[in-house]
């Protein structure tokens, strides 16, 4: 089967190689280092000890200075699961998010135009780039001359020049014999609609060269000379070659100037891009005029584990960083991450640059800020939270965008720092409680020995201080059950992803069953595990006491009781977590200060939380457990003695 062109290209951006090998090595932490994609491990294709396999995550490649083994993310998957080329595609593509292409028996045609428009467009790029050395570029010339770019510059960046008037590309590559489908495939020109000949897309513009990682030229971005013309910049239109929402403006050199410890800078535009590479910030890319899209988020994380985002300091600027926000938050896993470098007022990296130098932009990016603190002043900033309403409102609005993080451990931080951030600006303004006798002013209401409580609102803060028990003893049987029940890992695969698992090697099991099921790789789950965990993990869980006796753990094969019993556990866990989130909202709000509502939010919270308690407790009361692990209602089993005991039986003779 030939795949599409492009597809594996798009293959590889998507998947970390460090993930991929990561399955089957024990990283070196004091070796490697994550942030700059500098993975080291023992080699998995030889036995040894130290580690001298080496993957470099940002170029997609791992080399083993032992044995040299090397080779991509596809050849790791084709050696260590022992399959053929196509079977690690599909493999990986299922990894990806990725649908296998149909059967195209026009793959290779397809990839042969692919190279042919690659060429074309080369050709127009040395074209253009004579064109800005004629006459007709005086203008341009002088353009570039105040913006500050040397003659080193222009040629570093390819600059050229398209000439004003309709066909003089189209005359040029058509003097050149290149096909007519060709120069209009590669989105150079556009079919006239007044059946004349084709013209050029590009007129009177300073073109800008866009590159793919492989240091093709794929198309071009053109800044208007005339300033009455409608569009500033444009780009060119969507081709075989180009696809806008998948590419960014100088990916390959800062891929490269990120791999020697630069930080990956994300501007709005050409011209900020080539200001910071000239100012000693090499690995800056843009977006290509539009808002940043999930595929270039997941292209940034490639290069660097935390871009900064550093767009114009306008209100569109701003607009945009938000919008990066939105799209970030459910994609942040650890180490993926954004920060945001807020540029001065009305100012791009290149006005900066040019006014105060590099010294300047670099004082910005030092104080970048994390994601949560601008998003934070998004949702404050200007406004007045005066009133109980405006602050539930405020609570609401957080919830909701913290809600959209997939990634359970980044969910908690993101809510931690939310509340301390929200303790911040709440605590100073808390209105005091009125004390009679103080000329109308308000002051915080004391007991002797600090902020005043109601006993009974202390109790109830008490009843929660075994719930990290009581979570621990559901995970424990969720896991157990799933471990024999391979079947329906996929089933709750969701609800398994939310577990917290606080126990360290919980959150392990947790992570190696999702991963092995959704590979569909769950033959012989309780040896694997035990292989790939160490026999400790398993033997230690199904050693708990409430694991051991239960039904779901002990009747292998009965699915339907281990469906039921994961279900349950779930649904119980999702209870506790509602009544704590309330008790903990409830604490937070008192402040210090006495409040009889919030006394009552707590006494109600607790009395809800010990009423599910004892009604679980007596419905275990009134089973006992068989030998077959099976639970017995009581009440039934009483009666049916009751009838026994009034039967005679007859003893058979032997």
């Amino acid at each position: 089967m030939s795949l599409p062109p492009g597809f594996l290209d798009e293959l590889r951006n998507r998947l970390s190689l460090s993930q991929v090998v990561g399955r089957k090595v024990m990283w070196d932490t004091r070796k490697s280092n994550q942030g700059k994609g500098d993975m080291w491990a023992p080699c998995p294709f030889h036995q040894e000890k130290s580690a001298s396999f080496h993957v470099d995550d940002r170029k997609g490649f791992y080399y083993c200075f032992g044995c040299h083994a090397k080779g991509d993310a596809i050849s790791f998957v084709r050696e260590t699961e022992n399959v053929d080329f196509m079977e690690a595609v599909e493999i990986l593509a299922r990894e990806a998010g990725m649908p296998m292409p149909k059967r195209d028996p026009r793959a290779q045609q397809k990839a042969d135009r692919r190279g042919q428009l690659a060429e074309v467009t080369e050709m127009a790029l040395q074209f253009f780039r004579l064109q800005l050395k004629r006459g007709g570029a005086e203008a341009a010339r002088g353009y570039l001359d105040r913006r500050g770019l040397k003659p080193e510059t222009l040629d570093r960046f390819e600059i050229g020049f398209a000439p004003e008037g309709w066909q003089h590309l189209w005359d040029h590559l058509r003097g050149k014999g290149v096909a007519e489908d060709l120069i209009l495939g590669a989105g150079l020109a556009k079919a006239s609609t007044k059946g004349k000949n084709p013209y050029d897309v590009f007129r009177n513009r300073i073109m800008f060269p866009i590159r793919d990682p492989r240091g093709r030229c794929i198309a071009f971005g053109g800044r208007a000379m005339d300033p009455n013309d409608n569009a500033k910049y444009l780009n060119s239109p969507e081709t075989e070659l180009f696809d806008k929402g998948h590419s960014l403006y100088n990916q390959g050199p800062a891929r490269e100037a990120a791999g020697k410890g630069k930080p990956l800078i994300v501007a709005e535009g050409y011209m900020d891009v080539i200001a910071l590479s000239e100012a000693g910030f090499g690995a800056t890319v843009a977006p290509l005029g539009t808002a940043v899209t999930e595929s270039q988020l997941q292209l940034l994380w490639r290069i660097s584990a935390e871009p900064i985002i550093a767009l114009d300091g306008d209100t569109a600027g701003l607009r945009a960083a938000m919008r990066v926000i939105d799209l970030a938050l459910p994609l942040l896993e650890a180490g993926k991450s954004l920060r945001f470098a807020l540029m001065p007022e009305g100012k791009d990296p290149d006005d900066l640059i040019r006014g105060q130098g590099a010294s300047a932009m670099q004082g910005v990016l030092d104080e970048a800020i994390p994601m949560v603190d601008l998003l934070w002043r998004r949702e404050t900033e200007g406004q007045v939270f005066d009133s109980p309403e405006r602050k539930a409102a405020l609570d609401k609005a957080l919830r909701e965008k913290i809600k959209l993080i997939r990634d359970p451990s980044i969910r908690a931080h993101y809510g931690q720092a939310i509340k301390d951030l929200r303790w911040e600006l709440f605590r100073p303004n808390r209105r005091a409680a009125f004390v009679p006798g103080q000329g109308g002013k308000r002051t915080p209401w004391r007991g002797k020995d600090g902020p005043s409580f109601n006993p009974s609102t202390k109790s109830s803060i008490l009843v929660v201080a075994d719930d990290a028990v009581q979570t621990r003893l559901r995970e424990a049987v969720i896991l157990a059950t799933l471990v024999r029940q391979p079947d329906l890992i996929v089933e709750f695969d969701y609800q398994i992803d939310r577990l917290d698992c606080a126990d360290p090697d919980f959150a392990l099991l947790r992570d190696k069953l999702l991963d092995l099921a959704h590979h569909g790789d769950t033959a012989d789950l309780e040896n694997r595990l035990a292989d790939i965990l160490g026999p400790g993990v398993l033997e230690n869980l199904f050693a708990l006491p409430h694991v051991a006796i239960a039904p779901s753990v002990r009747r292998l094969g009965d699915i339907e009781t281990a469906r039921m019993t994961v279900s349950e556990e779930f649904a119980k866990l999702q209870a506790e977590k509602g009544l704590t989130a309330e008790i903990a909202e409830a604490e937070e709000e008192l402040g210090g200060v006495a409040d009889e509502a919030v006394t009552w939010r707590l006494q109600q919270a607790a009395e809800t939380r010990n009423r599910a308690l004892r009604s679980e407790q007596e419905d275990n009361s009134r089973y006992d457990i068989g030998k077959n692990g099976a639970r017995i209602n009581r009440d039934e089993r009483e009666a049916l003695d009751r009838v026994l005991g009034n039967i005679s039986f007859t003893k058979r003779p032997r």
